[in-house]
């Protein structure tokens, strides 16, 4: 499948989009040159909307799903207000320390709280009231995971969904055959725009980012 956006019009929106913090762009390239598939990171354009979508909520708890090398924490990080708390779950624990040496440096270490397993076990134990939720883990996982967090959160929060469009796949011909995880991203798809306490919208930004406020 061809790339969703127009490289050249990609490329026009990052340029004229805010800069990428340095603290990110140490990390961005630490992460090409060091971690195995490195393109899971969120990356400076949608780095910049997380960032900003966050600085809109203001929130004072934040859950991440997924943390990889912590490019994302961080970008969610920028508009947590200064009491809040960021926990982020990976399963991954050799990233343990890469992203605990950039949590620090970003000066809001004491803040990030880092969770590694499983998240389906995680989240149930975490006794928070979140206002802002991020997913970017094991895509069979996502309607789980939002069933998990909705109790967990509060009127007006939001939850944000990456990788939602799969390269273009879910949108692929009906007799296409299609692999497990476009499968589960078509049904999620389907879930987070019919779920009842949801106001959601899918948007074609890199992989897809789907945006849903809690009613």
């Amino acid at each position: 499948m061809s790339k969703i956006v127009n490289e050249k019009i990609e490329t026009y929106a990052e340029v004229h989009s805010q800069a990428e913090p340095e603290i990110l762009q140490e990390l961005n390239k630490e992460t090409w040159k060091k971690i195995w598939n490195a393109s899971m990171i969120s990356g400076h354009y949608q780095g910049r909307l997380l960032s900003l979508i966050s600085k809109l909520i203001q929130p004072e708890n934040i859950l991440e799903i997924g943390t990889f090398t912590g490019y994302s924490a961080l970008c969610l990080a920028e508009g947590m207000k200064d009491n809040g708390q960021l926990h982020t779950i990976d399963t991954n624990e050799e990233l343990h320390d890469l992203q605990r040496k950039f949590f620090d440096a970003s000066g809001q270490g004491n803040q990030i709280i880092q969770h590694t397993g499983d998240a389906k076990e995680i989240i149930p134990n975490l006794d928070k009231v979140f206002d802002l939720v991020f997913i970017d883990a094991d895509k069979k996982h996502y309607q789980t995971y939002v069933e998990l967090v909705l109790p967990k959160m509060r009127s007006g929060g939001v939850i944000l969904s990456d990788n939602v469009l799969w390269k273009g796949k879910v949108a692929e011909d009906d007799d296409v055959k299609v692999d497990k995880h476009t499968k589960s991203l078509r049904a999620f798809n389907i879930f987070m725009k019919e779920h009842p306490k949801l106001e959601t919208v899918l948007l074609p930004i890199r992989d897809g980012l789907t945006i849903s406020r809690v009613k």
